[in-house]
């Protein structure tokens, strides 16, 4: 099992959480979390005025693209059976080659919860065991939540930053694992 791999199956373990690959029939969450994005998100990562991507467009990619089982993880809390949202990594060409993004976004409802955090620490320690020695994570500079989980985990902000004048700044941060 090596995170972050094109065609391993991964699955991380929290006390609250299971983080694995995705399921077709969960692609109405992946929806919900497009509809709960806040307005200053580009609007290629939220629903456009026709209504995608739909359900059915979500399932395809959760059955075709291999970032929904090895890079993205669905986040399953254990006590419920339920999935709230994702985390993990991916080669978002953001950074040098070989150190890979952390991305995660959880629905409204689970907020505050420290699921963001039990995750994404999950995600680090399966990194590291799977050999990579630093992660890099952007997030919009009005981010406060994700700015927040960021620093618990022991990201730090660099100096790299990408201005957009309608959506915000997106800050660059990294951390050595």
């Amino acid at each position: 099992m090596s995170i972050g791999t094109p065609g391993s199956e991964v699955v991380l373990e929290t006390s609250r959480l299971l983080l694995r690959p995705w399921r077709v029939a969960e692609a109405a969450v992946q929806r919900e979390l497009w509809t709960e994005r806040d307005p200053r998100v580009p609007p290629h990562r939220r629903i456009d005025a026709d209504g995608h991507p739909t359900v059915a467009e979500l399932e395809d990619s959760i059955r075709t693209n291999e970032l929904w089982s090895s890079g993205l993880l669905a986040v399953e809390r254990k006590a419920t059976r339920d999935v709230v949202g994702y985390c993990g990594i991916v080669d978002s060409g953001r950074g040098p080659a070989g150190e890979p993004e952390l991305a995660f976004e959880l629905l409204r409802r689970v907020w505050c919860q420290g699921y963001a955090t039990e995750a994404a620490s999950a995600v680090l320690e399966g990194a590291r065991a799977s050999g990579y020695e630093r992660l890099w994570a952007t997030v919009w500079d009005w981010n406060s939540a994700s700015r927040r989980v960021l620093a618990k985990i022991g990201f730090t902000e660099t100096d790299r930053q990408e201005v957009d004048a309608v959506h915000g700044i997106t800050l660059f941060t990294v951390k050595q694992l």
